[in-house]
C-alpha cells in the first residue's frame, strides 16, 4: 500500500481507460494497490469478466463510480441540462442505473458509490426526493452513495445534505471540479463539507478568464490548489479515507499519475 501520511493514495481506473494493462504497469512503477472502480463497463456489458478481472489482479476497491448516458460535458450550459438524476425525462433509465451500480457495489463488498447528481437547487423538490430514493436503496445494501462535488458550491451541497439527514450520503471532494465549473475555494470548501467527505480526488485545474465557460484540467500540483494547504485541510478536518488521483484528459495521463503518486507520497 502507498500512502499519503496516513491516507492510502489510489488511482480512477478511467484515469487509465478503464485498461488493466495500464493500470498493472502503474501499480509495478508505484506500488499503489487501491482504485476507484468505473462500474459503466460491466453495466453496459451483459456477461462481462470485467469486475472479477479486476478481482483476479488483486486490486483493492476505495470506492465505485457510475456515469449517466445522456451527460453532455461539451459546454457548462449542456452539463447544466443534462447532468446527473436532474433531467425528467432521463430519470427511469438514470434511476436503473444507479440501483445496478448499488447492486454491483453491494456484491463487491464496497461501501461508497459516487457520481455526479446534476446541479443542485435546493428549491428541486423532484431531485431531493430522487436521491431520497436512491440513498435508501443503497442503504439496504449497506452502501453510501457520495456526491461528487463542483457542480454547485459547497455552501449549498451543505444545505442540501443537512436538509436530507440521510446515512446512506456523503461527499466525494473532487478540489479540481470546484474550478472548472467556478464553484469557489476548495480548501474553504473542507471546512463546509468536512463531516461529509469519505474519498477525495487528487485532480488539479486552472479556472477560465471567460465568464461562464470551462476551466482546464491540468496536472497534479501544476494549477491554482495549493495542494499542500489543501492536505492541510483534510487532515485538521479528521479526513480518514483514500486519495483517488484522477486524471481525466491530456497526452501524458500515466506519468501524470506516476507523478501525482511521487509527489503526495513524499507527504508525512
Amino acid at each position: 500500500m502507498k500512502l499519503c501520511g496516513k491516507w492510502p493514495i489510489g488511482v480512477c481506473s478511467w484515469s487509465l481507460q478503464n485498461d488493466l494493462r495500464l493500470l498493472g504497469e502503474l501499480r509495478k512503477n508505484t506500488g499503489i494497490d487501491r482504485v476507484q472502480l468505473a462500474l459503466n463497463p460491466q453495466i453496459n456489458s451483459v456477461g462481462s469478466d470485467y469486475i472479477e478481472k479486476f478481482k483476479k489482479a488483486g486490486w483493492n476497491f476505495s470506492a465505485t463510480m457510475i456515469g449517466f448516458p445522456q451527460e453532455n460535458y461539451s459546454t457548462l450550459e449542456t452539463i447544466r441540462n443534462t447532468g446527473g438524476i436532474v433531467p425528467d425525462d432521463c430519470w427511469e433509465q438514470n434511476k436503473k442505473l444507479a440501483l445496478d451500480g448499488i447492486q454491483l457495489t453491494a456484491l463487491l463488498g464496497v461501501k461508497y458509490l459516487g457520481f455526479h447528481f446534476g446541479f443542485i437547487d435546493n428549491a428541486n423538490v423532484r431531485l431531493a426526493e430522487r436521491a431520497k430514493d436512491l440513498a435508501d436503496a443503497a442503504r439496504k445494501k449497506g452502501v453510501v452513495l457520495m456526491m461528487e462535488t463542483g457542480q454547485e458550491t459547497a455552501q449549498t451541497l451543505a444545505e442540501f445534505l443537512e436538509k436530507q439527514n440521510h446515512p446512506a450520503l456523503a461527499v466525494n471532494l473532487d478540489p479540481a471540479n470546484m474550478i472548472l465549473y467556478g464553484k469557489g475555494n476548495p480548501v474553504e470548501a473542507v471546512g463546509l463539507l468536512g463531516k461529509w467527505i469519505k474519498h477525495v480526488h487528487i485532480k488539479d485545474a486552472v479556472s477560465s478568464p471567460v465568464k461562464n465557460t470551462w476551466g482546464r484540467e491540468v496536472a497534479w500540483g501544476s494549477g491554482e490548489i495549493c495542494y499542500e494547504t489543501f492536505l492541510d485541510a483534510l487532515k485538521k478536518n479528521g479526513f480518514d479515507g483514500t486519495l483517488s488521483i484522477e486524471r481525466e484528459v491530456g497526452e501524458s495521463q500515466m506519468s501524470d499519475v506516476v507523478a501525482a503518486v511521487s509527489k503526495l507520497s513524499k507527504r508525512l
